[in-house]
């Protein structure tokens, strides 16, 4: 197959690629360059590495089986108990992974075309739950797939655009790729990780490339789709970080992310401001529509309901995660302390859910031939120790902090 063919095939993995640049990606990694300048941009190219080992994974289960993620973990346990805890953990990972991460994603939508209108975030903020409601209730899976597509592309070309226009320093950038963790960014490592290497991506994906493939020999193609649109979302989140990096003096700290953009017009001139401000939106915009997708193929796989775009049931689900969003983000939370939490809870929970992938990847009369070689078993395992010693080194160091932020929140 010849590149242009194989361009012309990519899809779900632009799914993945949308869904984990959105707001919480440019919060965290504006936030990471703002305050440790390139120090961190080694955090970057291992959450890309982990995103594609694991996305990996969950595509073959779900091309070789036909089946969900949540519906094949189910599967897993002849014991009640065990299954029920599985199903369980599926709950919990979409309950934090997709509902509590949507008042981020409208919200950072909307300070998006606020910036650019003028008209106020309580505008915009319903009519991006809105309009991302009405696509994804024409259960037209091309269409959200080339929505997603397209918006991949204009995120690209504004962080990239902006990047490119701050003249990095290549030296220091190039020291940032040498893994080192500084005093108190371990909170932030386990973020940016968090937004990158997302829990629902992983039911998302197993799910979308069975609307696109369902032959065992698709396998290459499926394989180059996810590595392909996970490198491009590695290369716009570091893009943001380098920007932030080159922008703001070492150790700034960052309380609004709009204040990125107001920096970066001395830099670009008056296109700085509008260029943000659209990569901005179509992050939002994209992860609006991905996580009710992602939490609805999660939660009727898990549950034993027809994984279908125009069932009753399916559709319940994503109303009521994009309801929960439009709601919240009319609530007055500081939307970069909401997205921060968000992160940091699915970094906790990325260690359990990609032990169970690894188990179910290992089985032999759900994969036959496609389970995982030794090496995917190393890759694999590699990233689910980091992912743990992450998780338990941000407990350690930032447990009070975590708990501030959390009470903060509620109340």
């Amino acid at each position: 197959m010849s590149l242009t063919d194989r361009l012309k095939s990519v899809g779900p993995g632009a799914l993945v690629a949308a869904a984990f640049i959105g707001p919480g990606t440019v919060t965290t990694a504006s936030v990471i360059g703002a305050e440790y300048a390139y120090v961190l941009l080694w955090t970057i190219v291992f959450s890309i590495l982990a995103t594609m080992v694991l996305q990996e994974m969950s595509a073959r289960l779900g091309l070789i089986t036909q089946q969900g993620l949540g519906e094949a973990l189910r599967k897993q346990f002849d014991n009640p108990v065990l299954s029920a805890i599985a199903v369980g953990l599926v709950v919990t990972a979409i309950g934090i992974g997709t509902a509590a991460f949507q008042t981020g994603n409208i919200t950072g939508g909307a300070a998006g075309l606020t910036t650019i209108t003028g008209v106020g975030e309580n505008v915009w903020g319903p009519v991006i739950g809105l309009v991302a409601g009405a696509l994804l209730f024409t259960a037209n899976y091309k269409l959200i797939e080339r929505v997603f597509i397209g918006l991949v592309v204009v995120m690209g070309l504004a962080f990239v655009v902006n990047a490119i226009a701050v003249r990095p320093d290549f030296g220091a950038l190039s020291v940032g790729l040498v893994p080192t963790i500084p005093d108190g960014s371990a909170l932030l490592i386990a973020g940016l990780i968090g937004t990158t290497v997302v829990g629902y991506n992983l039911f998302l994906h197993a799910s979308t490339v069975q609307e696109k493939w369902s032959d065992p020999d698709d396998l290459k193609e499926v394989q180059y789709d996810t590595i392909l649109l996970v490198a491009v979302g590695g290369l716009i989140t570091m893009a943001i970080v380098i920007t932030a990096a080159a922008v703001f003096p070492e150790g700034t700290t960052i309380a609004d992310v709009g204040e990125m953009a107001d920096q970066l017009e001395p830099v670009m001139g008056g296109y700085a401001l509008t260029f943000f401000a659209i990569g901005l939106f179509a992050a939002g915009f994209t992860s609006a529509m991905s996580a009710p997708l992602a939490g609805a193929y999660a939660t009727a796989g898990a549950l034993g309901w027809e994984r279908d775009l125009k069932s009753t049931r399916f559709r319940a689900i994503w109303m009521t995660i994009l309801g929960v969003g439009i709601i919240f983000s009319g609530m007055g939370f500081n939307p970069v302390e909401v997205i921060l939490l968000a992160q940091v809870a699915n970094g906790l929970l990325l260690p359990i859910l990609a032990i169970f992938l690894i188990y179910a990847m290992n089985n032999e009369a759900l994969l036959g031939e496609h389970t995982n070689s030794p090496v995917q078993n190393v890759l694999g395992g590699i990233v689910t120790l980091v992912a743990i010693m992450i998780s338990v080194l941000t407990l350690n160091d930032n447990l009070p902090a975590f708990i501030e932020v959390l009470t903060g929140l509620l109340g």
